[in-house]
């Protein structure tokens, strides 16, 4: 049962990640037009939360959900 959790936190923290360092990095880019790094090392830190908070949240349920649904 665990890892169903593990896969799904993997799958779905990948794609949040993914999806605000993209989405972080355009507005950044905007914000800083002269350098580059900051921008990245932002949006990196923000795309690294994001998956930690959704890897820890599929975790959280995969606790939770077996123990609320037993009989």
């Amino acid at each position: 049962m665990w890892s169903i959790f593990v896969g799904m936190g993997l799958v779905f923290g990948t794609l949040a990640g993914l999806t605000a360092y993209l989405i972080l990095y355009e507005e950044y880019r905007r914000h800083f037009a002269g350098n580059l790094t900051k921008p990245r090392a932002m949006a990196l830190r923000a795309g690294l939360f994001a998956f930690a908070f959704f890897f820890l949240l599929s975790l959280a349920a995969g606790y939770v959900l077996p123990r609320a649904l037993a009989p």
